[in-house]
């Protein structure tokens, strides 16, 4: 028989509130913005009022943990679900100010109209209007005399019994005795039950992750400074989008802007590159898989804990050497140095927009790598060559697109424990064997889908090769990519669906080619063989129509590094399959050349 893992009471809102202010129940996400508009707080009191339900607190148990002197110390309860709720109450109810989605502290006064017994946020229509009470918080946490307040009241609005106005007021007074339901998790269900737990009871559904609740466990932590860390995630990712939100932490958190992790995230007010723009999701990823070589954040919602996994128990040093390994991954991270030659590169390889990589894992792992072999002391051009090449073997081979906890844990163990040049080599034995490259791969070009990962290395193929775009003396691929530039096909779309063909058949990946615009629009919907015959004529001294190419070498050239045959010059809608069929084997030969001179 299975034991019951939660349990379930009432308790009333003072009640609740106390043990917020006394630090019993932790709201972890406390220095996140309020997201609630303030019409909810208002509804929040009236629902209160009336003796309607506001829905479950769910909290979460903090292991017990021993201590150095063999003490046990009793774990605190996590909010995980609830927070705008409890924050509105301590807006509405103590009169406290909310971080909003400015991270400024604003306060948000509710008003109450006894006459009609309606709540609204205050405003300074409100202000002159004697039949509302601008702040109910005041009222509530007795910081005025009810009697002089219903004498003060009753005399600027003659209309209202005295008797009938006080009971109103009483009423009001008791929404601190109004109960609030919690549930309560055991500290030792996983991760995955409470997660499971939260979505059944969550009417929105709202999914939560590992990192969701580690970011929980760091900010409720006071005793190792885990309020900064988690702020420092935040902001670190939010300067990586926002480099102007720079200004706005130095005007409305002082407090942080004083500390050791400002100083070390402010190098990114001046950043303006968008290749990797990390969440906190990711942030912790990589921070505790180069540091703890595991791959499961579950293992550091536990080691947070201060979780044995070993004697199965919770000390306080586990927890204690815990965060500071998570601090120095997060510092590690963050570095200025450590974070730009990482992108360096990334773009080394090709890769120099985020469009070209899908997958936020594989930057993620890529830097997990980075930061593994410099810990290990790898020669620098060494960790250059691998993680390129780790990189874009992991997005060929869709290595962390279906498990990526799963694959990140196998793979930072392999590179912990085993020379990287080995197992490198051992990975290439496996997935890239000639039967890929052969037949895998152009089973995989045989899609009409643009932003397919294995055309964003092929164009990140022609990047690094300096290649031109299709017809062009001058621009490049990169120039294309970087200045937003279009994909067009090299038999146009109009042409093809004028002779039948679906979108799925002239929309191919093989049929792709960056082009300028300009170009595109001189060719129309010409077939090859038609527009070939004009280009040919201005190599051989005619007016340049097509681009800047006045001679066959350079055009030839220029088909060549496009992977393009030079019988593209005969070709109509009849030679179209055999086109693609021959193109993509061009297309999958430029990618393992490619491959293997990272």
């Amino acid at each position: 028989m299975q034991t019951q893992k939660y349990s379930v009471n009432q308790h009333l809102t003072e009640t609740v509130l106390s043990w917020v202010k006394s630090g019993e129940i932790a709201i972890p996400e406390i220095q996140r913005p309020f997201v609630w508009d303030s019409t909810k707080i208002r509804d929040l009191m009236d629902s209160l009022y009336q003796g309607y339900p506001i829905g479950y607190l769910i909290v979460w148990r903090n292991p017990t943990v021993k201590l150095k002197d063999g003490t046990i110390a009793e774990g605190k309860k996590i909010l995980i679900d609830g927070q705008q709720r409890v924050i509105a109450l301590k807006a509405a109810i103590l009169g406290e100010r909310v971080i909003n989605k400015e991270y400024k502290k604003i306060k948000i006064t509710i008003a109450f109209n006894p006459k009609e017994e309606k709540f609204e946020v205050f405003n300074p229509a409100i202000e002159k209007d004697n039949s509302w009470l601008p702040d109910i918080s005041k009222i509530i946490g007795g910081d005025v005399n009810i009697l002089e307040l219903v004498d003060d009241y009753c005399t600027k609005n003659r209309d209202i019994d005295r008797n009938s106005f006080y009971q109103k007021i009483e009423s009001l007074r008791q929404i601190t005795k109004k109960q609030i339901g919690i549930i309560e998790l055991e500290h030792d269900l996983n991760i995955e039950i409470v997660t499971e737990i939260f979505i059944r009871i969550n009417s929105q559904g709202v999914k939560l992750d590992q990192a969701d609740f580690a970011m929980s466990k760091i900010a409720s932590n006071e005793r190792y400074g885990g309020s900064n860390l988690r702020k420092c995630i935040d902001y670190f990712c939010h300067l990586s989008i926002a480099p102007e939100f720079h200004s706005h932490i130095i005007e409305v958190d002082k407090d942080f802007s004083a500390t050791d992790y400002f100083q070390k995230i402010s190098w990114l007010k001046n950043e303006k590159d968008d290749l990797y723009d990390p969440d906190y999701n990711d942030m912790l990823r990589v921070a505790f898989t180069s540091e703890f070589n595991r791959g499961k954040l579950a293992d550091l919602v536990s080691l947070l804990s201060g979780r044995n996994f070993e004697t199965r128990t919770y000390e306080e040093e586990i927890a204690k050497e815990s965060f500071e390994t998570l601090e120095k991954g997060i510092l590690n991270f963050i570095n200025e140095t450590n974070f730009k030659r990482f992108i360096m590169i990334i773009k080394s390889a090709g890769f120099i927009s985020p469009d070209l990589i899908r997958s936020q894992n594989v930057l993620n792992f890529a830097y997990i790598l980075y930061l593994k072999l410099r810990s290990q002391n790898y020669n620098p051009a060494d960790i250059e060559q691998f993680v390129r090449k780790w990189l874009v073997l992991s997005i060929l081979t869709g290595r962390y697109s279906a498990s990526p906890e799963t694959s990140f844990d196998y793979d930072i163990k392999n590179i912990s424990n085993k020379n990287f040049s080995e197992y490198l080599q051992s990975i290439e034995n496996a997935e890239l064997s000639n039967s890929f490259w052969d037949v895998a791969l152009l089973q995989r070009f045989d899609s009409s889908v643009s932003s397919s990962p294995y055309f964003n290395v092929y164009l990140a193929a022609q990047v690094k090769a300096n290649d031109k775009g299709f017809l062009s003396k001058d621009i490049s691929v990169k120039d294309l990519i970087a200045h937003r530039g279009d994909i067009h096909h090299i038999f146009p779309k109009d042409y093809l669906k004028k002779n039948g063909l679906k979108r799925g058949d002239y929309n191919q990946i093989a049929n792709y080619v960056y082009m300028q615009s300009e170009i595109n629009i001189k060719i129309g919907d010409k077939a090859p063989c038609e527009y070939f015959k004009e280009v040919e004529r201005q190599c051989n001294g005619d007016k340049l129509k097509y681009g800047g190419i006045n001679d066959l070498g350079s055009l030839r050239n220029n088909l060549k590094m496009n992977c393009v045959l030079d019988t593209i010059f005969s070709m109509d809608i009849s030679n179209y399959g055999e086109f693609l069929k021959q193109r993509r084997l061009l297309m999958a030969r430029k990618i393992k050349d490619y491959y293997f001179s990272l």
